[in-house]
């Protein structure tokens, strides 16, 4: 492992001015500064914590709210630190933002700010840092998203082909022998997986897997003003939606258009968030444990600090079935 020392000899400065460029002294300039980082991360320096200092952890959240009890996040955030934080970390809540990947290159940004590690919540394809990742040296755990090949990234997610099979499996159970498919964008490592996982339990479960059964758009409105009707014209009996909150208005325009749920149609979103025990009726979904996706997390994330480079963890989903799924229309079914 690469020392201060390594650094300074390549450089040909001192070891002091190392050390500083590391604490942000204000007597180095910004070119030394960035000197410094460049080189680090060039042979594989890793700032390790100081033995009466605790180890940091940079948690970067976009795309989803976590401030709150009902927010996606927060059971992620708070599995995460129930491990972290008893195990001696300090973890250190940062937005992520585009500015943020644009000013700064991630192993550097790592290493300015003493992070021996991150976890990243909502990334997608489109983030600057996503090309990073494919290369840092930095260990990094990335929440439904991958960067392929890298020992030092590790990857933490539900199990989407079992989401899809069990779920398929339920409805057809219930007599569903038509049933569709209707995404958010596909922008998203996550979404492009439970799209694909969809057909291959299609497949599975032999009920055919002609790609006009599903739709995708990153506008809610195309989904249920273009998706949704054409899926019906079909002769769909059950949709299963990407998230629960698209699964939410898909049934609200169901019911505003008079189709019954479930008596006409099932409906099954993917997440459980609160709000599936509020709809009328409460809406089904495939369950994923938030808080031990955050505990995972944690253990992939000190796993790669103590160099166990782990590729990936899967947990297991759980079908929960409410009012918004039935038998299918005439047929009586089974739970």
């Amino acid at each position: 492992m690469a020392t201060m020392d390594d650094i300074a000899k390549r450089l040909g400065i001192s070891k002091g001015t190392v050390s500083k460029a590391f604490s942000g002294a204000g007597d180095i300039s910004e070119a030394m500064r960035r000197a410094v980082l460049e080189t680090a991360v060039e042979l594989g320096y890793t700032r390790l914590p100081r033995s009466r200092q605790a180890p940091r952890l940079g948690v970067f959240i976009e795309n989803m709210s976590y401030e709150h009890p009902n927010d996606f996040g927060w059971d992620l955030v708070t599995g995460f630190r129930k491990l972290a934080e008893p195990d001696g970390c300090e973890v250190v809540l940062i937005p992520l933002t585009a500015e943020l990947q644009r000013q700064n290159h991630y192993d550097e940004y790592m290493l300015r700010h003493n992070y021996q590690g991150g976890l990243f919540l909502g990334t997608s394809f489109s983030d600057a840092w996503m090309e990073e990742f494919r290369s840092c040296r930095t260990p990094t755990v990335l929440l439904d998203n991958s960067a392929q090949y890298n020992p030092a990234v590790s990857q933490v997610g539900v199990d989407n082909d079992e989401a899809m099979e069990s779920a398929i499996l339920r409805l057809k159970k219930l007599g569903h022998r038509k049933i569709g498919y209707i995404s958010g964008g596909l922008g998203s490592y996550v979404y492009q997986q439970r799209y694909l996982a969809f057909f291959r339990a299609l497949r599975k479960h032999r009920l055919g897997d002609d790609h006009l059964l599903a739709g995708h758009s990153f506008s809610t409105a195309e989904c249920l003003q273009t998706h949704l009707p054409r899926l019906l014209e079909q002769g769909c009996t059950a949709l299963i939606c990407s998230h629960d909150l698209l699964a939410r208005d898909v049934m609200h325009c169901c019911q505003r258009n008079g189709l019954r749920v479930p008596e006409d149609l099932s409906i099954l979103g993917i997440d459980d968030l609160p709000i599936c025990q509020s709809t009328s009726p409460t809406l089904s979904s495939i369950r994923q444990d938030r808080t031990e996706l955050g505990k995972s997390a944690y253990y992939a994330l000190a796993s790669q600090i103590r160099q166990i480079h782990i590729s990936s963890l899967k947990l297991h989903p759980e079908v929960i079935l409410r009012g918004s799924v039935g038998p299918a229309p005439d047929v009586p079914g089974e739970l």
